[in-house]
């Protein structure tokens, strides 16, 4: 097969494919190929390109099976596939790699097909250490509840003080349960509807005026002040009313919580945001709590990531409300801004696209969350 042909039934292939003649060089390879070595493979010893010994023991081999594969070596019909790791550009891709027989150049050559399952082996991880993350939250209030019913059960049946106070615990560790479970769901939620854009059009100041009458009783129990500047007239964008209200339920939530006694909530319209590419409203959620040091910024979106674990279990975190609110803010192609500094508290800014005139959706700006560069409590 010339060198034109063998070409083109690379381009076609969507992953990287190299074709190797009777020698051991490469006589032809796809873009795909390219990006994943950073330079064109063409021309030089395979061995050069992909220096992994388990690959090149099954590209020996097909280029000339007369004997048994080696040991070890997963073939079938002349052909060899194999999990394999193959740094590639200074990083450690772990791949998926088929080597064919293939007639090249009037001889015995080879493809060889490289998948990169890299992204799939982090998202398996990903999804390991949500179920043990699970797990460890839900494990501790069960075994506190378990406890406690076998002391009602046994030392505590006939002591009323006792069982008042160990009802007490139970119904905290309940609610703690009940306000996982409702988190995960709502983050499930979220997380399936975030490719699909809100249609209607709702007024942001209302929504922020209608959370914080929700959570003052919460901020005066606390003897947290808090106060609204900019929210007094309409402003009208594209978004879904009950998630909105959930971002800044949970951003005023984790203000009253964790920052002082002054909570301060401004929105401002902003003329050309660069990142939405048009004008949008920024919301910023202010307190003068501890803040936070830099070495936790950028994982304060993080599910279940939490800067004091046992503060933010004793006031109720579930370790999951920066998420949802990160997830909620993608889905209206926004973006949320975290500052904070160590001993001068931290602001939490939405920024939501503006409703583009006689239309119901954003004139523009794309998906995205913007990295913290500093953050506030995860609650």
């Amino acid at each position: 097969m010339d060198s034109d042909r063998l070409q083109q039934i690379c381009e076609v292939v969507p992953v990287a494919m190299l074709v190797v003649d009777p020698a051991g060089w490469v006589a032809a390879a796809n873009a795909a190929s390219t990006a994943m070595f950073g330079n064109d493979p063409i021309g030089r010893p395979f061995v050069t390109v992909v220096r992994q010994p388990a690959v090149n023991r099954a590209l020996d081999w097909v280029l000339k099976p007369e004997g048994p594969p080696p040991a070890g070596l997963p073939a079938r019909a002349g052909a060899a596939r194999l999990a394999a790791t193959i740094s590639a550009q200074g990083r450690d891709l772990s791949t998926v790699v088929t080597v064919s027989p293939l007639a090249v150049q009037g001889g015995h050559g080879a493809a060889v097909v490289i998948e990169d399952s890299t992204g799939v082996e982090h998202a398996e991880q990903m999804r390991r250490d949500f179920v043990a993350n699970v797990s460890h939250e839900l494990r501790t209030p069960l075994t506190a509840l378990m406890g406690f019913i076998d002391t009602l059960r046994g030392p505590a049946r006939n002591d009323a003080a006792a069982q008042e106070r160990f009802l007490d615990i139970m119904a905290r560790e309940a609610g703690r349960m009940n306000r996982l479970i409702a988190d995960l769901l709502s983050l499930s939620r979220v997380e399936g509807e975030e490719r699909r854009r809100p249609a209607e059009i709702v007024d942001l100041a209302g929504l922020i005026r209608s959370v914080a009458a929700t959570t003052g009783p919460a901020a005066r129990e606390s003897g947290v002040t808090l106060t609204l500047r900019g929210t007094a007239q309409p402003v009208r964008l594209p978004g879904d009313a009950d998630q909105i209200m959930q971002v800044f339920h949970n951003l005023f939530e984790n203000a009253i919580k964790y920052g002082g006694g002054q909570v301060t909530v401004t929105l401002t319209r902003i003329p050309h945001e660069p990142a939405l590419r048009g004008p949008g409203w920024a919301t910023e959620v202010a307190d003068n709590g501890d803040g936070i040091e830099a070495l936790h910024l950028p994982r304060l979106t993080e599910r279940f990531y939490r800067v004091d674990t046992h503060r933010s279990r004793e006031k109720g975190g579930t370790g999951l409300g920066l998420a949802i609110v990160k997830h909620i803010v993608a889905r209206h192609r926004g973006r949320l801004k975290i500052d904070s500094e160590k001993g001068r508290g931290s602001r939490f800014t939405v920024i939501l696209p503006e409703a583009a005139p006689g239309r119901a959706a954003p004139g523009a700006g794309g998906p995205g969350i913007e990295a913290p560069s500093s953050g506030g409590q995860a609650g």
